[in-house]
């Protein structure tokens, strides 16, 4: 998988057209310039979102009512699409080869890897950004997978609201669970079916893991069921049903949903130890990173083709021995685009690389 071109309209500060290299591709210049908006515009080609923001609005230039996004992606077979992604206040329309798609029938069309600050949650956060690294790759994986996900965060909401109405109604506990009844049982099926694919997805990574591709700690991942004391999880169904039960009256207490894949996590373990607790700075950004050269193995055991990896100011979060390891690992895998606004780091790794300057948003090879 190849992102060819991508040309941008009134999007950030950005302007013009670039066709990329098919390996490394470097994105140099001085701050605030644009770097990162190019990283960006390629993020929002593939998933329809900014890694920045949660207000698509903010990438439109300013004083401008529409931002655009176009790219040309090769895939395997010489099959090749035009993507666009206009963005006009907070709606957003997609369309592949000019014609207009749904989120579900656009995503897939090309797949990034990220590896940004934000991202780093994963490793030094709390459980929500494990889960979403997780809920994130097995979509890659198994699109229909977001429309599971999307049917157990709406009746987690319906169920919240319910749990609300009984708390302040005062309804007997005995008609509480009448009318919780049905909603537990969508909840039993759901959970169910996430928490198959998520144990399947994790023993995947582990399968493919460089454990120790940075240092001498060995990096493992174990997923962790917030239903692992009750029973034994190969009878999920069963055992859910039952906690759901018995833990009725405190929802109905706290009116929040207590049970369910929404309170698991995934744990990133350094030999032995807890990653989030006793892992250093450093160790947290190499084990990130694992984790998403995990990720691109995976993806292309399953798929014959590779992601795009984009990483944004590769020198802030590496030194040089892990840069040249990372770049070495990722030669002649996937198209990789980072940023960097140190020329010594340009210069060092040019010799196998696309180069592109940023300056006001423009950019020349």
């Amino acid at each position: 998988m190849l992102l060819e071109t991508i040309q941008v309209h009134d999007f950030r500060n950005l302007s013009g057209e670039v066709s990329w290299g098919t390996g490394l591709n470097i994105i140099y210049g001085d701050n605030g310039h644009g770097k990162t908006n190019w990283l960006e515009a390629i993020y929002f080609l593939a998933t329809s979102k900014s890694f920045r923001t949660q207000r698509p609005q903010e990438a439109i230039s300013l004083g401008k009512e529409m931002a655009i996004i176009r790219g040309r992606v090769a895939h395997s077979r010489e099959i090749r699409r035009d993507l666009q992604v206009a963005i006009q206040g907070n709606t957003k329309t997609l369309s592949v080869n000019n014609k207009r798609e749904t989120v579900a029938q656009y995503l897939g069309q090309i797949s990034v890897v990220a590896f940004t600050a934000d991202e780093l949650d994963v490793t030094r956060g709390g459980p929500e950004a494990r889960r979403k690294f997780l809920d994130k790759g097995i979509v890659s994986l198994h699109t229909g997978y977001i429309q599971t996900l999307s049917d157990y965060y709406r009746v987690i909401k319906q169920k919240k609201h319910l749990l609300h109405n009984i708390l302040t109604e005062n309804i007997k506990l005995s008609d509480a669970f009448r009318l919780i009844e049905p909603w537990n049982e969508q909840l039993v099926f759901l959970s169910a079916a996430i928490h198959r694919r998520r144990e399947d997805y994790v023993e995947r990574l582990n399968q493919v893991l460089e454990k120790r591709l940075f240092g001498h700690e060995e990096i493992t991942i174990r997923y962790r069921s917030s239903l692992r004391d009750k029973g034994d999880l190969k009878d999920y169904e069963s055992i859910i049903a039952a906690h759901l039960n018995k833990r009725l009256e405190a929802e109905v207490q706290s009116a929040s949903v207590l049970v369910g894949p929404h309170r698991d996590d995934l744990e990133i373990l350094f030999d032995g130890r807890d990653m989030r607790v006793f892992g250093s700075s450093g160790q947290q950004r190499s084990a990130l990173i694992i984790l998403d050269l995990a990720t691109i193995m995976l993806y292309h055991s399953w798929h014959s083709e590779y992601p795009v990896f984009i990483m944004d100011d590769v020198d802030a979060e590496l030194d040089r021995k892990r840069i040249a390891k990372l770049l070495q690992y990722l030669e002649g895998r996937t198209q990789t685009f980072i940023t960097t606004s140190k020329d010594d780091i340009m210069k060092e790794f040019s010799s196998r690389a696309s180069t592109y300057e940023v300056a006001d948003g423009g950019i020349r090879n």
